[in-house]
C-alpha cells in the first residue's frame, strides 16, 4: 500500500485561512474590549460627581454594598450624610432609595402610606418566617390584624398580665446576675437579655414559659432556630442567588429550611394544646375568663364563625408579636448597658435617680399615690408596710451586702415598680430614647412602592422598587440632631424635668402614620422596669478584648454579644 500524499499547497492555504481566522478573531476581540473598556469608563466617568455609590452595568451596586455588608448601616451613613436621599442600583434593573428626610419619611409613612406598603419583595423575602402576619402583610389582611391586635394591646387585661410578666422575668434576671456576678468572670448580657424578653414575651405570646432565663443558661432549640432564621432571611435582600438555592435546597436556604420546621413543630404544638385546654373548659366560653396571653385571645376569637383565623393564621400572629417584642427590646437593652459601660457619668445620674424615686416610694409621694390607684395593687401590701420593710432593707443592705440581703432588697425595690410608678422616672426614659435614637432596633424599614412618585425632596421613585428610610442614619444626622449627633446625651430630651416629644418623623424608631408601633408602649414598660433594676443594683464593665460590632441583619443585634463584668451595686 503506498503512503498517503498531502498536497502541501492545500496545506499551506488551510494554514494562510487558519492565521487570518487567528488574526482578524484577535482584532475583533481587541476592538471588542477597547470599546467595553471606553463603554465602561465613560459610566464610571458620569458617575464622578455622584454622591451616591456607584454602580456597574447589570450589576448596579451590588458589588460596593455586598463588600460593605457587614458595616452596612454605616456604609449608607457616609452618603447620607452628603445628600438626605440616595438611590442604590441594584441587579435586573432594580433599585433601592434610601432617604433621612423628615418630610420624605412622613410623606412615606403618612401623606402618601396607601403606595408604600411592605411590598411583594418585603413579603417573598420574609415569607417563611414571618409568613402572613401583621409585619408582613398589607391591604385587607394588615388593616384586619391591625385593628384587631390594637384592640387586645389596648385591653387593660393584657396591660395588667404584662406588668405582672415583666416585673417577674426583669427580678429573676436580677438574681441570675447576682449570682454570675459571685463567679468574677465576663457575662454575654445580650444573650441574657434575648433570654429575658424571649421567656417574657413567650409568656405573653403564647402563655408558657419557656425556662431559657437560668442560672445554667441552657439552650432551646426554638431559640436557635428563630435566630438563624432571622438572619437568613435578611441576607435575602443582597442575595440574587437565594431563590435558586431554595429549588435545590443548597446552602443558606436548606439551613432556613430545617429552622423552620423546628419553629412551626413548636409553634403549632402550642397552639393545639392550647386549643385542647380551651375546649375542656367550659370558662373558655367567656371572653372575661380566657387566659390572658396573646394566643388564647386570638384562638378564642378564631372561634367566631365569622373570623378567618386558622392555625397557619394563629402561628404567623404569634410569630410576629414574639419578633417585635423579643429581639427589638432584647437589642435595645443590649445597646443600653454597652453605652451605660462607656459613660459612667450617665449611669451615675440614673442611679441617683432611682435612689430618690425609692426614698419617695417610701414617703408615699404623688407617685406611691398614683400607683396605689392601680388595680395590682389589691393583692399587694400596704403602703405602710412596705416603705417600712423597704427602709430596713435597705439600710441592712449597706451595712451587711451579703448575698441573700441584696436579693432581699431587689425584690423589695422591684414591687415598686408599677405601671404607673415608673412614670416618674424621666431621665431613665431619656436614657432610653437615647439610645434608641443612635441604636435603634429597627435600624433600616423598606417599603415596595406601587406606582411611579416623587419624594417631597424631588427625588422620583420607579414603581415596583423600594424606598427605606434609615432610622439609623437619621439618628446620626447632623441637620435633626445637631453637631453632637453621634454622642450619647440622654439630656437632650429633657426638658423642665421631663421627656421633651419628637416628631415620630424624625425619631422614627416606632414607624409613624397608620404603621406606628402598637406595641411601643409595652415595650417600654419592659425596659424601663428592667433598666431601673439593674441600674438600682448593678454597674456593667466592659471586658477590652471583646469587640462590639452589629451584625447586618432585619434587627440591629451585636454580632458578637455583649461581654462585660457584673458588680453588685447597693
Amino acid at each position: 500500500m503506498e503512503p498517503l500524499q498531502i498536497d502541501s499547497s492545500n496545506a499551506s492555504a488551510a494554514t494562510e485561512l487558519s492565521d487570518t481566522w487567528r488574526s482578524e478573531y484577535f482584532s475583533t476581540s481587541s476592538v471588542v474590549l477597547c470599546l467595553l473598556m471606553v463603554y465602561l469608563f465613560i459610566h464610571r466617568w458620569s458617575q464622578r460627581k455622584l454622591l451616591a455609590p456607584k454602580s456597574w452595568p447589570l450589576l448596579g451596586a451590588s458589588i460596593e454594598q455586598f463588600m460593605n455588608y457587614d458595616r452596612l448601616h454605616d456604609w449608607l451613613l457616609e452618603y447620607l450624610e452628603k445628600t438626605d436621599t440616595i438611590r442604590v442600583p441594584m441587579p435586573f434593573g432594580h433599585s433601592y432609595t434610601y432617604t433621612t428626610n423628615p418630610d420624605n419619611v412622613e410623606y412615606i409613612l403618612k401623606s402618601n402610606f396607601s403606595n408604600f406598603p411592605k411590598g411583594h419583595i418585603f413579603h417573598e423575602n420574609m415569607e417563611e418566617l414571618l409568613g402572613d402576619g401583621i409585619f408582613n402583610s398589607d391591604g385587607d389582611a394588615w388593616r384586619q390584624q391591625r385593628k384587631t391586635a390594637s384592640f387586645e394591646f389596648a385591653s387593660k387585661v393584657l396591660r395588667d398580665f404584662s406588668t405582672v410578666v415583666f416585673r417577674e422575668y426583669a427580678h429573676k434576671l436580677a438574681f441570675i446576675l447576682v449570682h454570675l456576678s459571685q463567679v468574677q468572670g465576663p457575662v454575654d448580657m445580650q444573650d441574657i437579655f434575648m433570654r429575658l424578653t424571649l421567656d417574657s414575651i413567650c409568656k405573653i405570646g403564647f402563655g408558657v414559659d419557656m425556662g431559657t432565663l437560668s442560672p445554667v443558661l441552657p439552650e432551646v432549640p426554638f431559640a436557635k432556630c428563630f435566630d438563624q432564621a432571622n438572619y437568613i432571611v435578611t441576607l435575602r435582600f443582597i442575595d440574587p442567588l437565594w431563590k435558586i438555592k431554595r429549588i435545590f435546597n443548597l446552602g443558606q436556604e436548606a439551613l432556613l429550611k430545617k429552622s423552620i420546621n423546628v419553629i412551626d413543630d413548636f409553634t403549632y404544638g402550642v397552639i393545639r394544646t392550647r386549643r385542647e385546654e380551651m375546649n375542656t373548659q367550659e370558662s373558655a366560653k367567656s371572653k372575661d375568663a380566657v387566659r390572658p396571653d396573646i394566643l388564647s385571645r386570638f384562638i378564642m376569637l378564631s372561634n367566631d364563625p365569622e373570623s378567618n383565623l386558622n392555625d397557619k393564621s394563629l402561628r404567623d400572629i404569634v410569630l410576629n408579636f414574639v419578633i417585635a417584642g423579643r429581639d427589638t427590646t432584647a437589642v435595645t437593652l443590649s445597646w443600653f448597658t454597652f453605652l451605660l459601660a462607656k459613660n459612667t457619668h450617665v449611669a451615675d445620674r440614673i442611679y441617683e435617680e432611682l435612689c430618690a424615686f425609692e426614698q419617695e416610694r417610701k414617703q408615699a409621694s404623688s407617685c406611691a399615690d398614683k400607683s396605689n390607684q392601680h388595680p395590682s395593687s389589691a393583692s399587694a401590701p400596704s403602703n405602710g408596710s412596705l416603705r417600712s420593710s423597704s427602709s430596713d432593707l435597705a439600710d441592712t443592705c449597706s451595712s451587711h451586702p451579703d448575698l441573700a440581703t441584696i436579693q432581699a432588697c431587689i425584690s423589695a425595690f422591684s414591687a415598686l415598680l408599677s405601671y404607673d410608678s415608673i412614670s416618674c422616672l424621666p431621665y431613665l426614659h431619656a436614657s432610653i430614647c437615647e439610645t434608641l435614637r443612635l441604636y435603634p432596633a429597627v435600624p433600616e424599614d423598606p417599603k415596595g412602592i406601587l406606582s411611579d412618585d416623587v419624594l417631597p425632596s424631588g427625588v422620583a421613585l420607579k414603581k415596583g422598587c423600594m424606598i427605606t428610610y434609615s432610622p439609623y442614619c437619621m439618628g446620626r444626622m447632623k441637620a435633626l440632631w445637631g453637631d453632637d449627633s453621634k454622642s450619647f446625651n440622654p439630656d437632650r430630651w429633657i426638658k423642665d424635668n421631663s421627656v421633651q416629644s419628637v416628631s415620630p418623623f424624625k425619631f422614627a424608631t416606632f414607624q409613624a402614620g397608620p404603621r406606628i408601633c402598637i406595641g411601643k408602649d409595652s415595650a417600654f414598660l419592659q425596659m424601663k422596669i428592667t433598666t431601673a433594676i439593674l441600674c438600682r443594683f448593678f454597674t456593667f464593665t466592659l471586658v477590652e478584648e471583646a469587640p462590639i460590632k452589629y451584625k447586618t441583619m432585619a434587627i440591629l443585634a451585636m454580632a458578637h454579644g455583649l461581654k462585660v463584668l457584673v458588680t453588685p451595686r447597693l
